[in-house]
């Protein structure tokens, strides 16, 4: 495969792919693996190394990266999110530049608040049938219980790539 089809490639399949990855582990098991956030960090670094990011431009994504992981245990510490979100902030925080963290961190809690008021109706509404439905749903269905943020930092992720500064680079190849 040619460095043209490489480049793309990577970016189409790993970001959304680990997004995808923690969405899914989060509603099956109300967490987001360690090794899956920092599968999504390392793997940014050779794709800003093939499309030649500048070192302006290393720091700008490392910057919002870092950003992103003291939102995340800001939120973390305020109890409005799990470990395995605020470490998935980060890591995809990395992938989208300025206005695309922007867009980010629009867009999930956006879809956080979807989510949120969605389960606390679903909450009031099934949880008297909980009992007789598969375990992972019931357990979603509890008044209590967690929300998995980690379908909303997937939604929000997604929608972000259109506001990707690696999005028009990706396109000159």
């Amino acid at each position: 495969m040619s460095l043209s089809l490489l480049i793309p490639c990577l970016f189409a399949l790993i970001y959304p792919a680990c997004l995808v990855w923690a969405a899914v582990s989060d509603f099956s098991t109300m967490t987001i693996p360690n090794r899956l956030t920092l599968a999504l960090a390392v793997s940014f670094a050779p794709v800003a190394a093939m499309l030649q990011f500048s070192p302006a431009q290393w720091g700008i994504h490392l910057g919002l990266g870092l950003a992103g992981l003291v939102l995340g245990m800001v939120l973390f510490s305020l109890r409005f999110m799990g470990g395995g979100d605020a470490k998935l902030i980060a890591a995809a925080a990395l992938w989208l530049g300025p206005q695309g963290f922007m867009a980010l961190l629009i867009y999930t809690a956006l879809a956080g608040g979807a989510l949120t008021l969605g389960l606390l109706f679903a909450r009031k509404t099934f949880h008297p049938y909980a009992a007789g439905l598969p375990g992972v749903i019931g357990r979603h269905l509890e008044p209590k219980g967690d929300i998995p943020y980690g379908i909303a930092i997937c939604a929000g992720g997604l929608l972000a790539i259109a506001q990707s500064d690696i999005l028009p680079l990706l396109v000159r190849f």
